[in-house]
């Protein structure tokens, strides 16, 4: 069996480590998150979420063994790579966790060697950029389909059911 811990740092004591089992995830916890707390998946049908993270590369953040971050990446593995659902719970923020997810992530051994990472952000460009993001090029044109509403059937079933 491969080993699943990709990074490790202790910090005041406390382990941190990245893992990308997909069985050492709670997905508890990354459903409240993204459902609840993001702005960019919202209201997220918890099985939405499990068949996203079923055909994703996934990185669990954890202190002392407990969840506290998530990262998800799309990739064919050779020459493309889409970064998402990137998060550190509020009470461990500020620490310098993000810059740690991200960097395991890009050292990630089966993501090596690709041509083109992507990935949107509303508020976290700083820590992209210092990850070795940039913005597009000028001369390139970003285009997407996009349903806003997507999830509102999903959320308003789910009430209705409680």
């Amino acid at each position: 069996m491969a080993q699943s811990v990709i990074a490790r740092r202790i910090v005041g004591g406390v382990t941190y480590e990245i893992d990308t089992a997909k069985g050492r995830l709670d997905i508890g916890l990354i459903h409240d998150f993204l459902s609840r707390c993001s702005h960019w998946a919202r209201g997220i049908p918890r099985e939405v979420l499990d068949k996203a993270i079923a055909h994703s590369l996934c990185f669990g953040l954890y202190a002392d063994g407990r969840q506290i971050g998530f990262a998800r990446v799309i990739s064919d593995e050779a020459t493309y790579a889409y970064v998402s659902d990137v998060f550190v719970v509020a009470e461990h923020r500020n620490a310098g966790l993000g810059q740690f997810l991200m960097e395991a992530v890009l050292a990630h051994e089966p993501l090596q060697g690709l041509r083109l990472w992507q990935l949107v952000t509303r508020d976290a460009a700083s820590l992209y950029r210092r990850c070795g993001f940039t913005d597009l090029a000028p001369c390139r044109t970003y285009l997407h389909r996009f349903d806003p509403d997507i999830y509102a059937g999903a959320t308003a079933e789910m009430a209705a059911a409680d």
